[in-house]
């Protein structure tokens, strides 16, 4: 991926005045489902809105702001499927178009700084920061695990992390780099992912 190519070259996203205006549930999944046809990428996707949900719960936000949290998360790499060279450039126009509520939209713009230019600032851009990278790569050691998730240890994520060669298309970087932003320790968040992610509704 060249990231000066993916650059967004702007940090404002959205209309104020479209605060709180939100796709359903039924119109997020239609999207999802009409944008991203790779199995595997809807798997990421589902988890990491899984995540954020759940985050956001845990810190006792309303419904109405878990819903955001997750819409961030689900839709974060929609275009990314059929789209690569459009990443992440027509899901915020679509969002855009559809009048949604700007910080959702400016989540998405900040999952990939490095790639997009986009800095997180708000508690919802640096979650989906730092969930999105962590999330792939922790699914993936669930793979590789007879038992899954069940019994999975922070410290054996961290013995992959260090092995580079294992689901190496993962930035350590960004993870690394994520943690910071958020303030949480990487082991804070590899926990939390344990922890959350084997119950993601997949459907």
């Amino acid at each position: 991926m060249n990231s000066d190519s993916m650059f967004l070259h702007r940090s404002e996203f959205g209309d104020p005045q479209c605060a709180g205006n939100v796709l359903s549930l039924v119109e997020a999944k239609v999207l999802l489902d009409d944008w991203v046809k790779n199995e595997r990428l809807k798997v990421h996707m589902k988890q990491v809105a899984h995540l954020m949900k759940s985050y956001a719960g845990i810190k006792g936000y309303s419904e109405d702001i878990q819903h955001q949290w997750y819409l961030a998360g689900l839709l974060h790499d929609a275009d990314w499927d059929q789209w690569p060279e459009q990443h992440c450039r027509k899901i915020i126009g679509e969002l855009e178009d559809r009048k949604i509520d700007p910080q959702i939209i400016r989540a998405i713009a900040s999952h990939g700084p490095r790639y997009f230019g986009v800095e997180p600032i708000s508690e919802m851009d640096k979650m989906l920061y730092a969930f999105d990278e962590l999330s792939g790569f922790v699914h993936a050691y669930s793979l590789m695990r007879p038992e899954g998730y069940a019994g999975m240890e922070i410290k054996g994520v961290k013995k992959r992390l260090k092995d580079k060669t294992f689901a190496a298309q993962v930035s350590r970087e960004d993870i690394a780099d994520a943690s910071e932003k958020a303030g949480i320790s990487v082991e804070e968040l590899i926990q939390f992912v344990i922890s959350n992610q084997a119950n993601a509704d997949l459907n």
